[in-house]
């Protein structure tokens, strides 16, 4: 059944907690959409970095068609073949020893988050169950996600929010020694703080929570559904600061579109999630992880993950040429192609109406809370789409600024 929409549909039949562009996207290609009236746009934000091979890319519509032709679903009373492919593809290629799917990077934290109190309550008992995370972090929107990340404003509405969560300062060692303690199982951490700024961790800081996890038998977890397969650089965000988590959460690039989360996990933490302790339905089902297994093979390339570097050297020096000209950020930052652009004092606020003036150049760009413009683009954007997007988004930029 085929009938017109637009994006008025959206405010007669959705629930309202999201408020979409004014355009609605129908087709995309490599680094490109086009909407309804045949509009084009130059594609920087990647669903939320989640397009890592841009849209449509041929070899994930090959997987995804030809597994559509095989299997979809069965129960988690069974297991699969592109499940076992992908899962032992990443035990291969990272420290994890065991992997658990799921849906999303909600999902795969919820995972992470469950199996750190397990495995303390199994070894140290029931009273160490505090997960310390950072302030302004974000970790997925469940109550238990939101709860963990250290944004108030996420849970407001929804209190009361659960128990044995401690929150300390992001980059800050002391900050972090003082929320220690017994009673910690785990320590939760973005290698690059996404929603919060796209806010690189230091390597200090990094290494001390490894070292005060292990003081205090607690496991060390590590976020990177924004910053996994390939966003930075490498494979995933840790192996460029040389810290090993205990548990990693991936998605968002994973499926390079398809919905699909993951926990990779130690064999001796894993062991806690005994049969029955934590399930997921659609969970490694043999679409999502055919795909997932293609994106991974595609992207943990030489080539590729080479590539992410120089082209993210292209966007800061081209971001940087423009804010020379135009004097409306304080710097840029971030790593590989998870790039943030902080705005200026005069312009402090105003992120989103720089999302709006690039939209009317033909250009999608995101926002990393009000005061960073965020840039997350395919990892295998051609060198010609990023100069004509920021191109258009110097255009965007000058018309904020003669304002």
């Amino acid at each position: 059944m085929s009938f017109p929409v637009t994006r008025a549909t959206f405010d007669e039949v959705m629930v309202p907690n999201y408020s979409p562009a004014g355009f609605v996207p129908v087709r995309g290609a490599g680094s490109r959409l086009w909407d309804q009236q045949g509009r084009e746009f130059i594609d920087f934000g990647g669903g939320i970095a989640v397009n890592g091979l841009g849209h449509c890319h041929p070899e994930l519509v090959a997987a995804l068609t030809e597994q559509a032709g095989k299997l979809w679903h069965v129960s988690n009373g069974l297991t699969n073949e592109p499940a076992l492919r992908l899962a032992k593809t990443l035990v291969d290629n990272t420290f994890a020893e065991r992997v658990f799917f799921c849906n999303s990077g909600a999902e795969a934290n919820e995972a992470c988050f469950k199996l750190a109190r397990k495995y303390a309550a199994d070894h140290y008992g029931p009273q160490k169950n505090v997960i310390v995370s950072t302030r302004n972090s974000f970790h997925g929107r469940t109550l238990f996600t939101v709860s963990v990340g250290g944004q108030p404003k996420y849970v407001e509405g929804f209190l009361p929010a659960p128990s044995g969560i401690r929150h300390c300062t992001f980059n800050d060692i002391d900050s972090l020694k003082e929320a220690m303690g017994d009673d910690v199982a785990a320590i939760v951490l973005e290698p690059v703080q996404g929603e919060g700024g796209v806010l690189p961790a230091t390597r200090a800081f990094l290494k001390a929570a490894r070292e005060l996890a292990d003081q205090f038998n607690a496991l060390l977890v590590f976020d990177e559904v924004q910053t996994g397969v390939g966003r930075t650089g490498a494979l995933y965000a840790y192996m460029e600061y040389g810290v090993t988590p205990d548990l990693l959460s991936s998605a968002k690039a994973l499926g390079g579109g398809f919905p699909i989360g993951a926990m990779l996990a130690t064999a001796r933490a894993a062991a806690s999630f005994v049969v029955g302790t934590h399930g997921s339905t659609y969970g490694g089902n043999p679409l999502a992880t055919a795909v997932g297994l293609r994106a991974v093979e595609v992207i943990n390339t030489p080539a590729v993950l080479g590539g992410v570097r120089a082209k993210g050297q292209r966007f800061i020096d081209g971001l940087n040429a423009i804010n020379a000209e135009y004097k409306v950020f304080r710097e840029v930052r971030g790593m590989g192609l998870l790039l943030g652009a902080v705005l200026a004092e005069e312009y402090a606020g105003r992120a989103k109406d720089f999302v709006k003036a690039a939209e009317k150049q033909g250009l999608m760009v995101l926002v990393a809370g009000t005061n960073v413009v965020r840039f997350a683009p395919s990892l295998v954007i051609p060198e010609q789409d990023i100069d004509e997007g920021l191109a258009r988004f110097k255009a965007a930029v000058a018309s904020i600024a003669a304002k």
